[in-house]
């Protein structure tokens, strides 16, 4: 590979690893007020380090800057009780569950967790030696857990780079290729159109677009057809 285009690759794998690393984080962890204090105070959301083409990107992150501006001197209550009702409301839900974060909902006419698809993306993390925290306690395809595997999968294939190692290099990228291909992409825009249609904080309608320029970002980035759309 010319060493241009090797540096551009290097790039490129540096901003998924990024992004999707932080997707991961924030679509799977609880959320907290802290944490929530600390990105904005490091301006987490200043710019993307992939993807910035991307209108959804753009959308997402002129969202979340206003979010940042609006929220400089600290999260209040009012915006921290907002947060986390809309995170209730959208993601666990009373009656009904307004975005599923789990892939095998997705694909299951009784809209059921730990199904097949399940235990597809636990043998995927199994083969790049990755194991969930709470294994058989919840499901391995949060869309979390997802972002954070592609993110996993970048900062291998960086160091693969480093290593000077192309034959392991092109087996992360396609790695990556079908993973996505067969996982997140058939099932992640789907939730981020549900999320920008039932959020009700900025917060979280701006990750709703953060979220789906990210993956047709990877999808161009790895020349990957998006799936047709599932609808839940």
């Amino acid at each position: 590979m010319p060493q241009d285009a090797l540096q551009e690759r290097k790039l490129s794998l540096t901003g998924e690893s990024l992004l999707c690393g932080l997707l991961g984080k924030i679509l799977y962890q609880e959320i907290d007020r802290a944490w929530l204090d600390s990105l904005i105070a490091d301006d987490v959301f200043a710019e993307s380090p992939f993807g910035m083409d991307q209108t959804d990107i753009q959308s997402g992150l002129e969202l979340l800057q206003r979010w940042t501006a609006e929220n400089r001197a600290g999260i209040s209550d009012e915006e921290m009780a907002a947060i986390k009702a809309d995170h209730l409301q959208l993601f666990i839900g009373v009656d009904h569950v307004m975005a599923p974060v789990w892939e095998s909902v997705y694909f299951t006419e009784r809209r059921l967790t730990f199904q097949e698809q399940t235990l597809q993306v636990r043998e995927w993390y199994a083969r790049f030696d990755l194991q969930i925290e709470r294994l058989h306690r919840e499901p391995d395809d949060h869309i979390g857990l997802e972002f954070s595997f592609v993110a996993h999968l970048a900062a291998r294939a960086l160091q693969a780079m480093d290593d000077a190692d192309p034959d392991l290099l092109d087996t992360l990228l396609q790695a990556q290729r079908d993973f996505l291909s067969v996982h997140l992409l058939r099932w992640g825009p789907a939730w981020a159109k549900l999320v920008k249609k039932h959020a009700q904080t900025d917060f979280y309608r701006a990750l709703a677009y953060l979220t789906n320029g990210a993956l047709l970002a990877l999808a161009r980035e790895l020349e990957i057809q998006m799936p047709k759309e599932v609808s839940l």
